[in-house]
């Protein structure tokens, strides 16, 4: 007979509080991109397939199947797909930390590439999909569970210190229905829609949104529109209609409204400043 047992000692998850705020799969096309934006809470992003790019305020990282990348709070970013491939990931927003990589420092992460057990993390975030997948009673508990497991495995890694991050908390709600609009702000979006990719009601949704936010749900949308659209016009020769159109406006008239009252410029009195401003550098 043998008998062997093992002490446990102090537990990473009794020091740091922290929470799922959401989990997503996404798929883009060729070609695709989001807008820049940030977000308060840490995202971390698995590759399922695909290749593209992750776009910092500096630089741009690669990535392709099987990375797993972190995003610290309020690091600007956005993502994109390569011209000949598509791109796809889970996603999940996590509250209430911050990851430190002590070989620099201890200088904030803006992007960091996973390079452990990517099998045993992908088997973790396929679960976490498959319990918000079937919301059986007290989901939310085994998720909070899973998620502290994949928390436990990336403070393992040698270079990595993770830290409570006290910024402000927004509802998992409004968590949620900001990262849909700041990732579908091009597809045809409205309350309903948002409140069964929510699981809300609508009247609730559009409250709670706008006490955290100081915005309704569609005054954001909107503005991550107008956002994108600003870009395009500055940087591509796309007409007026077409970028209308790529933004999810329902007609050019909406959208010339739309952008004139967030800017004061027409869309093409604002290309044309733009483009004069670029020639004078």
């Amino acid at each position: 007979m043998s008998y062997e047992m093992y002490k446990m000692n102090k537990i990473l998850t009794k020091e740091i509080s922290f929470k799922l705020l959401y989990v997503t799969r996404s798929t883009y096309d060729k070609g695709w991109h989001s807008t820049s934006h940030t977000h308060h809470f840490t995202e971390l992003f698995y590759i399922t397939k695909g290749k593209g790019a992750f776009v910092l305020p500096d630089y741009d990282v690669p990535v392709q199947q099987n990375d797993l990348v972190i995003i610290n709070p309020h690091i600007e970013h956005t993502e994109r797909s390569n011209a000949q491939d598509s791109l796809e990931y889970i996603a999940l927003g996590i509250e209430g930390l911050s990851f430190w990589l002590t070989e620099e420092n201890n200088e904030p992460i803006g992007l960091y590439r996973y390079e452990g057990e990517r099998e045993d993390i992908l088997f973790y975030l396929n679960k976490l999909l498959e319990e918000v997948q079937q919301s059986k009673e007290e989901y939310e508990v085994i998720c909070q569970n899973i998620i502290e497991i994949l928390v436990i495995k990336l403070w393992r890694e040698p270079t990595i210190t993770i830290e409570q991050n006290n910024t402000k908390e927004l509802s998992k709600l409004t968590s949620f229905v900001k990262h849909y609009l700041d990732k579908n702000f091009r597809e045809d979006i409205t309350l309903d829609r948002l409140a069964k990719a929510g699981h809300s009601n609508k009247y609730y949704l559009s409250h709670a949104f706008k006490k955290d936010m100081g915005v309704s749900p569609i005054e954001y949308l909107n503005n991550v529109r107008i956002k994108d659209a600003k870009n395009l016009l500055e940087t591509t020769d796309y007409s007026i209609a077409e970028i209308a159109e790529i933004n999810g406006f329902s007609s050019l008239s909406f959208f010339s409204q739309t952008f004139k009252r967030e800017t004061s410029f027409t869309p093409s009195a604002y290309r044309k400043k733009a483009r004069k401003h670029e020639t004078t550098k």
